[in-house]
């Protein structure tokens, strides 16, 4: 991490407060006096503030936390943007808005959107739009682009915020304080240091001043990933075969098939139906065969039918010989 020095903040005009009318009181600790109605910051007091900040941001960054830079006014957006895309971090440069933290799920659809239409854009898929189509989309893009872009590749909610002017940045300290996220913020004299956790009392409207926090918080952030403890997760101990060329050999995906080396093999014989009975062991002889019955005769077994018939009575009647006098 670059030391910054006190010449360096003095070049710098980070001594430089706002007029003595608009101070705030809780920032007398802080001031060294007033020179043509402007209050002047103690630079005594801001070093070692400044120097824990940056060991926090360094700490944050070796532990592989998320560092938010957070600076929309215009004399900050340019430094913020450049200095956290240095140091790989999320930015927000343009407008902050609002429910970006506490909101993180609907600000997420935004982005998946954004990433939507960067796709379509890369695989063809405007050539196959209309023109005024096309234009819409452009515009949506550019509009997201704006106001997330520097957040698109935040997975989740960030672990610290660097804020230049607390009070331009309002909203974006009150949704950090709700969700208990910390905070390290340039506070000038007219702003309340008690709202961040980590104070840095100076200049947050001159230039150079900016420029100079940002590029010191982008230093101690590379300076804390490269102190980073290297997780076995993260390395794999392989055995990479070369070629005779020095190119990896990449071996051949296992099929997920059934392959026809790999099936069970049959129990019949080359030349032999599946119908065939297995050949019997040597030495052991086979006995004959056994006929199966048909279903049919199954059935007919299974309800015998009676051949007896039943027996027919030969005698006949005895005849009246009273009845056949009568007749005659």
């Amino acid at each position: 991490m670059s030391q910054v020095t006190m010449r360096q903040m003095l070049e710098a005009g980070v001594h430089f407060g706002h007029q003595t009318r608009y101070w705030n009181p809780r920032m007398a600790p802080y001031i060294f006096g007033a020179r043509g109605k402007i209050h002047i910051i103690n630079l005594e007091k801001t070093m070692p503030l400044f120097s824990d900040a940056m060991n926090f941001l360094s700490a944050m960054a070796q532990k592989r936390g998320t560092v938010l830079f957070v600076g929309t006014k215009r004399s900050a957006r340019d430094a913020m943007k450049e200095e956290a895309t240095r140091c790989g971090m999320p930015f927000v440069a343009h407008r902050w808005l609002g429910g970006m933290l506490t909101n993180f799920r609907t600000v997420k659809q935004s982005v998946s959107r954004l990433k939507e239409i960067e796709a379509m854009a890369l695989d063809g898929r405007f050539e196959k739009l209309v023109k005024h189509e096309v234009l819409q989309l452009k515009r949506e893009q550019e509009k997201l682009e704006r106001s997330l872009g520097g957040i698109k590749n935040m997975p989740s909610l960030p672990d610290a915020l660097f804020v230049i002017d607390v009070g331009h940045e309002e909203i974006a300290i009150k949704e950090a304080k709700t969700l208990g996220i910390p905070i390290v913020a340039v506070v000038d004299t007219n702003y309340d240091p008690t709202l961040v956790d980590y104070v840095i009392p100076g200049n947050d409207d001159a230039i150079r001043a900016v420029s100079l926090y940002a590029h010191a918080a982008a230093d101690a952030v590379l300076e804390g990933k490269a102190a980073a403890p290297i997780t076995a997760a993260m390395v794999k101990d392989e055995f990479i075969e070369l070629d005779a060329e020095g190119n990896p050999i990449v071996a051949p995906r296992p099929s997920r098939g059934r392959d026809d080396d790999k099936r069970r093999p049959s129990a019949n014989k080359p030349g032999q139906r599946r119908d065939n009975p297995r050949p019997a062991p040597a030495g052991q002889r086979r006995g004959p065969p056994v006929s199966r019955p048909k279903p049919a005769d199954v059935a007919a077994a299974a309800e015998p039918v009676s051949t007896a018939a039943e027996p027919v009575s030969t005698a006949a009647e005895p005849v009246s010989t009273a009845a056949v006098a009568d007749a005659e």
